[in-house]
């Protein structure tokens, strides 16, 4: 004797139960990578803040001060405090690390070569970038500073350099001539 279709429901169930868990699946798949697309677009936005704080440190650096000679920068951590300088002298409050890789930046270095031999490591430290290779998410609409940005295809390729044309140009200065207020020269940049 055969059961009556109508009375036994519990395959039904099964596959109910089944593609209620499909469907919680799919649905907290696209929640996953919708946050992790915030997530990098909140990493970017902190790379791009940490790396003009480092920048704007490394100019400060390089503006000449009344009695104390004009000396390159030869590691990072003489931002957070002077060791020339007989007053404490801060650049920055803390060194950053790189908000995309979670390790430290990497230094730009006047005068070096794409393999990393340097040609005049005199000039020293002149910006930071990234290591990380990622494309990012953002790719134009930069602010007048970082308008070298726009359509760059890695992390890597965003330097934060305070020789660069575009910051120059945003503080009103331009490499060779002398800056606002009557300073001394900025170093015209390398080729």
């Amino acid at each position: 004797m055969r059961a009556n279709p109508l009375k036994s429901c519990s395959g039904l169930t099964f596959i109910a139960a089944l593609m209620m868990v499909v469907i919680m699946g799919i649905m907290l798949g696209s929640v996953v990578q919708s946050w992790t697309m915030i997530m990098q677009r909140e990493r970017e936005e902190e790379l791009l803040f940490r790396g003009r704080q480092i920048r704007d440190a490394i100019a400060r650096w390089y503006k000449p001060r009344p009695g104390l000679p004009q000396r390159p920068l030869m590691d990072l951590k003489y931002l957070l405090e002077d060791p020339a300088s007989a007053e404490k002298v801060r650049y920055l409050r803390r060194l950053y690390k790189d908000p995309i890789t979670n390790k430290d930046f990497v230094p730009i270095i006047a005068g070096a070569t794409p393999g990393g031999a340097l040609a005049d490591i005199a000039q020293g430290i002149i910006g930071v970038k990234s290591a990380s290779e990622a494309p990012p998410l953002k790719i134009g609409n930069f602010p007048d500073d970082l308008k070298d940005f726009s359509d760059k295809g890695r992390y890597t390729d965003w330097e934060f350099n305070a020789r660069s044309q575009a910051y120059l140009a945003s503080i009103g200065a331009t490499p060779g001539r002398a800056t606002p207020g009557g300073a001394l020269p900025i170093p015209p940049i390398p080729p």
